[in-house]
């Protein structure tokens, strides 16, 4: 039998979620549609991270639903990100803080059912394609289709002779089809125009805008070179940060360092292929969303859209992610659910754990308190209602950022500190921590830094390389 309903019954269930916000029944459950992108930050059209962003279809998912346009990922690094959030824990609870180890390696979730799981137990069919954990998709799947990964890759790289072999950037390959990510769409088209017996929870994750940042000629042409606006970038912005701050966030990285793309001209370049494979995540995205609106799915189905963290390109001198400032943790986040107001925006604080509790309470399915994160259904009731959840990000033991509606807060494994007004300083360019108006707004922040924190776990990654070596020079 397939799993979708008839137009009464629709009927019935919109006045269900728009007077409770869950379902009534096991009859009524929701099916849910996961859509992860890789590495994108706030580049958005909807959330205005640059000017000269093109992404109509994520756009459009926004005036579906409703657009966290003030979301933070709980680690700025791939593994621990999503770990954090199909876990509902943050890393400071499990110890995973960087790109290793594997989240069944660390022994606080070893007996935790992870987000596509407790769907599974609850009676749904799971099945995935692409990227939505780190590594390992197929475990924790039903149904699970490879896409590709990183690739296709050309045999030499086209813009960046040196370095770790996906940093690179331009033109590749000539045909869209060749793309992991429009198999991947491709897959999640069929899906939705199959039959089901039972409610599915989706996941679709698309690697682009990931480096290596390779898309066919078409999107980088609708990016001229020659019109590209660059970051600003301020030359005295990180005179006012601790050594240890720079330290974390540049030794021992795999990224370029940002005086190499100056000096080598790529800088117009770089941002120019990062926009393009945006707007080409975006097509894949389109793809999904008209599969999804054409078919008898369309009024029965959760759709979450996130990024799992954000993205350097120039801005506070560096590249690539792994920072606590406001490009390295702000990442897209969009819930549209039956029922509920479309278009709406909220500017408080949320963050990728409360993703779990969140698809549970809209799937009627039930809550459970070991989750860290809070369901953000109210905030879909009423976008601007008081909240007093901020939401906290971390690089390591020690390593925090507290964000509010209106301030970032940062502590560091040294005791240094940062604090932003990001309603008048939203490149973060003044850092008022040490400034004693400002001290009831430190502390303010402060209080929630935890108090219990896992020791790092053990692994070899480029996280666990820099947290080291900063540590190791405030040590000597």
């Amino acid at each position: 039998m397939m799993y979708r309903l008839v137009p009464l019954i629709c009927l019935c269930l919109a006045t269900a979620f728009a007077i409770s916000a869950v379902p009534t029944s096991a009859a009524d459950k929701p099916n849910v549609l996961l859509i992860s992108i890789d590495d994108l930050n706030d580049w958005v059209g909807c959330l205005g991270g640059h000017p000269q962003a093109k992404t109509p279809n994520i756009d459009r998912l926004a005036g579906m639903g409703t657009l966290f346009e003030n979301a933070h990922c709980q680690s700025p690094v791939c593994n621990p990100s999503r770990v954090s959030m199909m876990t509902g824990r943050y890393p400071h609870t499990t110890g995973v803080y960087f790109l290793a180890p594997d989240l069944k390696q660390a022994p606080a979730l070893r007996d935790v059912k992870t987000l596509p799981e407790v769907f599974a137990a609850n009676g749904y069919k799971t099945m995935a394609s692409g990227k939505l954990f780190h590594t390992g998709d197929k475990r924790f799947f039903q149904d699970y289709k490879p896409s590709g990964g990183f690739g296709p890759r050309p045999e030499q790289k086209i813009s960046q002779p040196h370095g770790h072999p996906l940093w690179d950037w331009g033109v590749y390959p000539e045909d869209d089809n060749q793309m992991p990510d429009v198999k991947a769409a491709k897959w999640a088209v069929k899906q939705l125009d199959t039959e089901h017996d039972k409610p599915f929870f989706m996941g679709v994750g698309f690697y682009r805008p990931h480096v290596p940042m390779y898309a066919p000629q078409k999107w980088f042409d609708m990016h001229p070179l020659k019109d590209i606006q660059l970051p600003l970038v301020r030359e005295d912005d990180r005179n006012d940060l601790s050594q240890y701050a720079i330290d974390l966030t540049n030794l021992e990285h795999v990224s370029p360092t940002h005086d190499w793309v100056t000096e080598a001209g790529q800088w117009e370049h770089a941002v120019q292929s990062y926009l393009a494979s945006v707007t080409f995540a975006d097509h894949c995205v389109g793809m999904v969303l008209d599969a999804l609106q054409s078919s008898d799915y369309a009024d029965n189905t959760i759709v979450v859209l996130f990024s799992d963290h954000g993205f350097h390109l120039g801005e506070k001198q560096r590249w690539a992610k792994r920072s606590l400032w406001e490009d390295g943790t702000r990442v897209p986040l969009i819930v549209s659910a039956p029922g509920f107001t479309a278009g709406q925006v909220t500017e408080r604080p949320s963050e990728l754990v409360d993703v779990f509790p969140t698809l549970l309470q809209l799937a009627g399915l039930p809550s459970d308190s070991t989750l860290e994160g809070d369901s953000l259904v109210p905030l879909m009731r009423d976008p601007t209602q008081t909240w007093a959840n901020p939401a906290v990000t971390s690089f390591g033991l020690g390593n925090f950022a507290i964000r509010s509606t209106r301030y970032r807060f940062i502590q560091y494994h040294d005791g240094s500190r940062e604090l932003y007004d990001l309603s008048k300083d939203p490149h973060e360019w003044t850092n008022l921590a040490a400034n004693p108006e400002y001290e009831a707004i430190v502390q303010q922040h402060a209080a929630y830094l935890p108090t219990d924190q896992h020791p790092v776990l053990s692994g070899k990654s480029t996280g666990h390389n820099a947290y080291a070596a900063a540590n190791d020079k405030i040590e000597k």
